[in-house]
């Protein structure tokens, strides 16, 4: 088996990728500490071909070389806006018919096997702060909660893993079914 060379992958450009069907799917950080954790979010997020990205309280904005570290470009392909608030950002969303949805540990949560996301709906989806999660302010206002099942003996998953499992999910459901 032979690997593929980068020229070979028949990526698009930049502004071909912004003029192309995306995924409706917005994320939301919530007070995202870790530049490199924003920077691998937002190249996952052009891998999945979202809509657009939160920026929310302390989380940094592009440019930013500890965010291009781990973004290699991908904050040039993938729209983004930043919110002091999170309940700002979510109120807006919630105006452009988004179903918000916290990515969370909680009380009543939905396992992410067994969510459905329908298909004529936009979606957000909440990633919290790397030691607390996702805000009180946010969970108060969330339309459901997905929680990935877990089977070790570690609490939580990496931001970045967490977001990785659930775009693919969403993405796998959305577009392969």
């Amino acid at each position: 088996m032979r690997k593929l060379k980068t020229e070979e992958l028949g990526r698009v450009g930049i502004e071909d990728f912004k003029k192309q069907e995306k995924l409706p799917l917005a994320v939301i950080l919530d007070n995202v500490r870790s530049m490199h954790n924003i920077g691998s979010i937002f190249r996952t997020s052009d891998g999945f071909a979202i809509e657009k990205i939160y920026l929310c309280g302390i989380t940094a904005q592009p440019p930013h070389r500890e965010i291009e570290k781990t973004a290699l470009g991908a904050t040039q392909s993938i729209e983004w806006i930043y919110f002091e608030n999170v309940c700002d950002a979510i109120n807006n969303l919630k105006s452009d018919g988004y179903t918000i949805i916290a990515i969370e540990q909680a009380e009543n949560s939905t396992m992410l096997n067994n969510y459905q996301p329908d298909n004529s709906q936009k979606f957000a989806l909440i990633f919290g702060n790397e030691v607390n999660g996702v805000s009180d302010e946010a969970m108060n206002m969330i339309d459901t909660c997905i929680e990935i099942p877990q089977f070790g003996t570690k609490h939580s998953f990496n931001i970045v893993v967490s977001a990785g499992i659930v775009l693919w999910d969403f993405f796998a459901k959305l577009k392969l079914q």
